[in-house]
């Protein structure tokens, strides 16, 4: 399989590894991303295990809950100017005021006024990324948005049992800075965890440990995976010392969404 040198900067972009060792990653798994993602990791050439790929088109998100709904929208466009005008940012907010009041699929309902957006801004504009969590009779949805440059970039959605409006938010905010991929560590999917593993192993043999300790090491490692990917393993970032699942003692985390630009 072929690749070009768009290719070859994508896989710098992501991995953090140098151009020269990229470039080497792809010609030994014929082009394969994914493929030469895991060559550098286990070569100890990638710059961070957690980093992934990161899309680079600009956008805005928006949040807004109505009633016992939140709904978050990502808008995608190619320019931060298009990104933070008052049209652009206006029809994501319109966007997310629809999803939370009817569902996800009534984007559709702005059809007509998304293809004027596009006309009247002259840019490739897409709806990404539609969440929206509707919280239980008693539950608590915290929220969280991070802006930048007057637009929003990172929103964050969350619904708490048995806990308060304030120890939800205090979650959204956690989730916001850690982007957990999944709530427990038993909802990573047995497949993940087997591929995870067996790039450890191969990492920690490359490290020269003796054989009779791999398991044990990749044991310990796996641990560290959970804490990066499952939120309620993660040191709170408020208090490195305790865990999410420790600070909400006996409250509940029910469902999470972010969503992220860039």
């Amino acid at each position: 399989m072929a690749f070009t040198a768009q290719d070859v900067k994508a896989l710098r972009d992501s991995s953090g590894a140098g151009m020269m060792d990229c470039k080497k990653a792809l010609t030994e798994n014929d082009g394969d991303m994914e493929a030469a993602k895991k060559w550098l990791r286990e070569k100890g050439l990638a710059a961070s295990a957690k980093r992934e790929d990161r899309d680079a088109t600009q956008g805005v998100v928006a949040l807004t809950v109505v009633g016992n709904v939140g709904a978050i929208v990502e808008l995608k466009c190619e320019t931060d100017f298009t990104a933070g005008s008052d049209l652009f940012k206006g029809e994501a907010e319109a966007l997310a005021k629809l999803v939370a009041e009817k569902g996800t699929e009534a984007v559709a309902e702005r059809n007509e006024q998304f293809e004027e957006l596009k006309v009247t801004l002259k840019e490739n504009i897409s709806v990404g990324s539609v969440e929206r969590i509707e919280a239980a009779e008693g539950n608590d949805i915290g929220t969280y948005q991070h802006s930048q440059g007057g637009r929003g970039v990172n929103g964050v959605l969350a619904e708490v049992s048995g806990g308060s409006p304030e120890l939800a938010h205090d979650v959204a905010v956690h989730i916001a800075f850690a982007r957990p991929k999944f709530l427990s560590k038993d909802d990573v999917p047995d497949d993940v965890v087997a591929a995870e593993r067996e790039t450890l192993e191969t990492i920690t043999r490359n490290e020269g440990k003796p054989e009779q300790a791999i398991g044990k090491i990749v044991d310990g490692r796996i641990q560290g995976f959970f804490k990066d990917v499952a939120l309620l393993e993660q040191p709170y970032a408020k208090d490195d010392k305790q865990s999410v699942a420790q600070f909400i003692g006996s409250a509940s985390i029910i469902a999470f969404a972010q969503v992220e630009i860039g």
